[in-house]
């Protein structure tokens, strides 16, 4: 055979090779977008990681990638040796500006349809020319990340390798094997036995071996591949790939183990047959991905994902995700199991008297006693606040009991101790048996739930097993029954707004509220009063959902001129203490203002005294921020706890609206004449207008006048009424 004969063939099994690297690599691209598109979806929400976390896996990964926001935020070494620019000079750039002007527009839709969740191409191709004029090109895959409350995209990169047209070009077999060096991933080839004739400077990097001592030896004797979950044995892809004639790949979840050096490595593994003049297979050519780095971020991704970041448990999601797995369990006959529902009792007076800071300690803490008081087996869950969930997966009831026990025991006897304070907190636990009767994971959930508002009650003993005739738990599942109907009234509209007129006290009195809104429940075509159903709706957490109905109802109504208020005066909306602990109501309150166009000068919300001692500084964000925009604020039930006055008296409020109690019979009692005669004096210091609540009658009336009263509220000037009758 000739030189240019020997050199054509060295070209055709050169071009053979790229072509099988480009596909390789396409195909594990596409994969990584599948398999980081499902992680990421599921790190959505309340596990979403922070963007200082992306940018440190960032920077340990290999692959080329970029975090890209408004414009570059992070970018790995990888990325900027591909594209020839160094990374200060890529950070806080837009990638449409380092991309070849014919391709800008194409970067900008993949980034625009990966924030906008839409379907699209797994793999972009893009240009990118650097300061030289040097031109590379790339394909991206871009996936969507929740970062801090910010949504952002993670691009990786992959360099597309050049098409030769002709394989008859004449290249020498030095500049092949120069260029096949030059391949990121690890190149193994084969003879027809199975045994290495090649591999490349990659291949012998992640094997740790040398040509010299790989060339010869059987595949199977240098190379393992188990699986990274189970560590069972996976099959040689050469051996598959010769005996079969096909391609032969691994899972997504191989491990592959070099015997030289008992290296572990994630990778993707491929095999394709070589074949010879006739079509016989000849060898196999191997292609070895390192994804060990992506893998862990994947893994990380996927572990905050399903836990809770200030503890280390598991979260609601995943807990429910396993207990649901032990309801099909349970109902097959297979085994039983038990939850048990934990909640904390004083855990507020540490978040009051100490801040959060002490509360997230403390929790960290328990949640550590917790997992000491169960098996290895067991699942312990932060379900949310100071609410704790443990599965005890194929544990009889009687264990159970003990185990409840254990752990009541364990928090009872623990001490937390801050600065100078020392706390002691309890725990109530309710006890429910997963067995082959279980409906489903709702049916568990709240008979759980149940068991512990039964235990929270029962004094001594904080451990109650749930049982279907235990009377306790029937009152308690009537708080069930109202969760069940304070859903549906949510989703299907069965609220409805009811409106009380507030009248100045004298003519002539300017601004002020002229009416405030209150929330009905309409069951069986009669409204119900928020005393029945604001109890259970405190206890599920539902009020924060309920204030917001409330609020976009109100500002439609205000827009439609369905709720009229005279020029310079307000509507009044109440804020829930439980609301108020919301962080993200502020912003929601923000943006319903905006988006009806509604004045934040005709809204004055009330909120409760004790609600604002209970979360100060949520309240001060709260208050500081909407009546800079413009709102007003009344201190509802003003005088339930004078003691709080102190930090009170800081805040911007508008009007403090005296509690019903003091207007009571206030034509005729005297004490409670002076009570009022004293706040009138402290507001009239602090220049707060009154407004006094639940004045039901013309002597009660005739008294707030006298006294120096702006506004009245009450039965005396008007009793609360539908909507639709008000207009």
């Amino acid at each position: 055979m000739t030189v240019p004969e020997i050199a054509g063939a060295a070209f055709a099994v050169l071009a053979a090779v790229l072509a099988v690297v480009v596909l390789m690599q396409r195909r594990a691209l596409r994969r990584l977008v599948d398999e980081a598109e499902t992680q990421h979806q599921a790190a959505r929400g309340p596990a979403a990681g922070d963007v200082d976390a992306v940018r440190a896996m960032l920077a340990a990964m290999r692959e080329p990638a970029l975090l890209h926001g408004d414009r570059i935020e992070a970018v790995n070494e990888s990325f900027s040796m591909l594209v020839g620019i160094a990374a200060d000079e890529l950070l806080g750039r837009n990638l449409r500006d380092i991309v070849s002007r014919e391709y800008a527009e194409l970067a900008s839709l993949a980034a625009n349809r990966v924030l906008a969740g839409e379907s699209g191409p797994a793999l972009t191709e893009i240009e990118l020319a650097d300061s030289h004029g040097q031109v590379t090109r790339l394909e991206i895959a871009g996936t969507a990340l929740d970062c801090g409350g910010r949504r952002l995209v993670l691009f990786t990169a992959q360099e597309m390798l050049p098409h030769h047209e002709s394989p008859a070009q004449t290249v020498l077999p030095g500049r092949a094997q120069l260029a096949l060096d030059a391949v990121g991933e690890g190149l193994m080839t084969t003879d027809a036995q199975g045994h290495v004739d090649y591999l490349n400077l990659s291949a012998q990097q992640l094997t740790g071996m040398q040509r010299q001592d790989a060339i010869g030896q059987p595949f199977g004797e240098l190379i393992n591949f188990v699986d990274d979950h189970d560590r069972r044995p996976l099959a040689d892809p050469v051996q598959q790939c010769l005996e079969t004639g096909g391609r032969a790949a691994l899972g997504r979840r191989a491990l592959m183990i070099a015997r030289a050096t008992g290296n572990e490595l994630g990778v993707e593994a491929s095999a394709w047959p070589i074949r010879g003049t006739e079509g016989e297979v000849a060898g196999a050519v191997v292609m070895l991905h390192d994804v060990t780095e992506l893998r862990g971020l994947t893994q990380q991704m996927s572990y905050q994902a399903s836990h809770d970041a200030l503890t280390g448990l598991v979260n609601r999601r995943e807990f429910e995700r396993r207990l649901g797995d032990a309801v099909e369990t349970a109902r097959a006959g297979r085994q039983g199991h038990v939850m048990c529902y934990l909640d904390l009792d004083r855990f507020k007076a540490v978040n009051d008297t100490s801040g959060h800071l002490a509360g997230d300690n403390m929790l960290r803490e328990v949640a550590a006693l917790i997992r000491e008081a169960v098996r290895d087996s067991d699942t312990v869950a932060r379900l949310g606040g100071d609410e704790f969930g443990v599965l005890l997966v194929g544990c009889p009831l009687e264990k159970a009991r003990q185990i409840a026990d254990d752990v009541w025991r364990a928090i009872s006897e623990y001490r937390f101790v801050w600065k100078d304070r020392i706390f002691s907190v309890g725990v109530s636990i309710g006890i429910v048996e997963v067995t082959g009767e279980t409906n489903s994971l709702e049916e568990i959930m709240n008979a759980a739930d149940s068991a512990c508002y039964v235990a929270k009650r029962q004094g001594d003993s904080h451990v109650h097993v749930y049982s279907s005739h235990d009377e306790a738990v029937a009152r308690s599942r009537g708080e069930i029954h109202w969760l069940q109907r304070l859903q549906a009234a949510l989703r299907d509209g069965f609220f409805e707004l009811h409106v009380q007129p507030i009248e100045p006290a004298r003519a002539g009195t300017a601004g002020g509220p002229a009416m405030e809104v209150f929330v009905r429940l309409h069951d069986d075509g009669q409204p119900v009063s928020p005393a029945e159903f604001f109890p259970a709706a405190e206890r599920y957490r539902l009020m924060s959902l309920i204030d917001r109905w409330v609020l976009r109802s109100a500002l439609a109504a205000l827009v439609a001129g369905a709720i009229r208020i005279p020029p310079g005066r307000s509507l009044s909306i109440n804020v829930s203490g439980q609301t108020l602990a919301d962080p993200t109501f502020l912003e929601f309150v923000v943006e319903e203002l905006d988006r009806s166009g509604v004045a934040p000068q005709q809204v004055c919300f009330e909120v409760a005294e004790t609600s604002v001692i209970g979360n100060l500084d949520q309240a001060r964000r709260f208050i500081d921020v909407l009546h800079g925009m413009g709102c007003r604020f009344a201190l509802d039930d003003f005088g339930t706890d004078l003691g709080g006055f102190s930090n009170l008296k800081q805040l911007p409020m508008d009007y403090l609206k005296l509690d019903g109690s003091f207007l009571r019979n206030l034509g005729r009692d005297s004490v409670n004449q002076a009570m009022v005669s004293a706040v009138v004096g402290m507001a009239r210091s602090l220049n707060f207008r009154l407004i006094a609540e639940q004045v039901e009658d013309l002597p009660a009336l005739e008294a707030a006048r006298a006294m120096g009263i702006e506004f009245v509220q009450g039965h005396a000037v008007g009793r609360p009424r539908p909507l639709a009758s008000a207009a």
